[in-house]
């Protein structure tokens, strides 16, 4: 249960994006820059927790693209793969506080606390969120060498051979992995989970057939499917992607069955926000 200054805290960090808010911040940083340095005055670090090649590092340099040009200061992107997003939480949490540490977590930074019977920071205590970033469905796949082509077969050929059939993640508790774990439930079914440091190793397992299916975000998918290397199944949303608008949802066929996932912007303290906030506008 969330105690009543986590709450203040949380309640800060939503109330930046308030237009009225971020000016008065504004005009309060005008006020103190007689007495202390403009923010950014050097580089900018932004950890990933994936390794480089995957969705969520693509999401980073686009951001850190758009951040360098508007601070005038480089945004160096840290990718921390592996332990389902930990390495790069804990070391996100242990960073000076000081506003020039950014972290872009995913949905594993809600379910890590209640995965993992010991962790070396506290997802909820040792961070404040700033803002969310991207929202997005998963998308069912399979090698192209695969004899199953849709939700409907590849759940026949899950029940023929239980256990059998695997499923790739980029680790344990990240969000495909726990689309992956629900698919099994509600379709009634045995996979074998085999976890990987990131998508982008999991891409290079799942093209030649080494494991037999994938959840995963769209966008590193679509480049893999226009060449003939993986063929959709379905995208985990209860509607159709605008992106695949050909790929049936998950949910024609399983209606209990939804998933997608969230990637967005943590730090370690309220004032990692305020100096954030007060680049003013950062991605306009």
């Amino acid at each position: 249960m969330i105690d009543r200054r986590q709450l203040l805290r949380l309640s800060a960090a939503s109330t930046l994006a308030s237009p009225a808010l971020a000016a008065g911040l504004l005009g309060r940083a005008a006020l103190a820059q007689t007495q202390a340095p403009v923010w950014p005055g050097r580089f900018v670090r932004m950890i990933v927790p994936y390794p480089a090649g995957g969705g969520a590092d693509t999401i980073a340099r686009l951001i850190a693209g758009r951040l360098s040009d508007t601070w005038g200061q480089q945004v160096l992107i840290e990718n921390r793969g592996g332990a389902g997003g930990n390495i790069a939480s804990e070391a996100a949490a242990r960073s000076a506080p000081d506003g020039y540490t950014m972290y872009l977590a995913g949905e594993f930074q809600a379910t890590n606390l209640y995965l993992y019977p010991r962790l070396a920071y506290d997802p909820v205590a040792d961070f404040v969120p700033v803002t969310l970033v991207v929202q997005y469905p998963a998308v069912l796949v399979v090698p192209n060498s695969s004899p199953v082509h849709s939700v409907k077969e590849f759940i026949a050929h899950a029940k023929v051979n239980p256990g059998q059939v695997t499923f790739a993640s980029p680790g344990h508790g990240t969000g495909p992995h726990l689309a992956g774990e629900l698919f099994k439930r509600v379709a009634g079914i045995e996979l074998t989970h085999v976890p990987y440091r990131g998508a982008a190793p999991a891409l290079q397992d799942l093209v030649p057939g080494r494991v037999d299916s994938f959840f995963n975000n769209i966008a590193p998918i679509i480049p893999l499917m226009q060449q003939g290397q993986l063929r959709a199944l379905a995208v985990t949303t209860v509607n159709r992607s605008a992106i695949l608008p050909d790929i049936p949802a998950m949910s024609d066929l399983l209606p209990r069955y939804e998933a997608s996932f969230w990637a967005g912007f943590f730090g370690a303290t309220l004032y990692s926000i305020i100096s954030w906030a007060l680049s003013a506008l950062i991605l306009r």
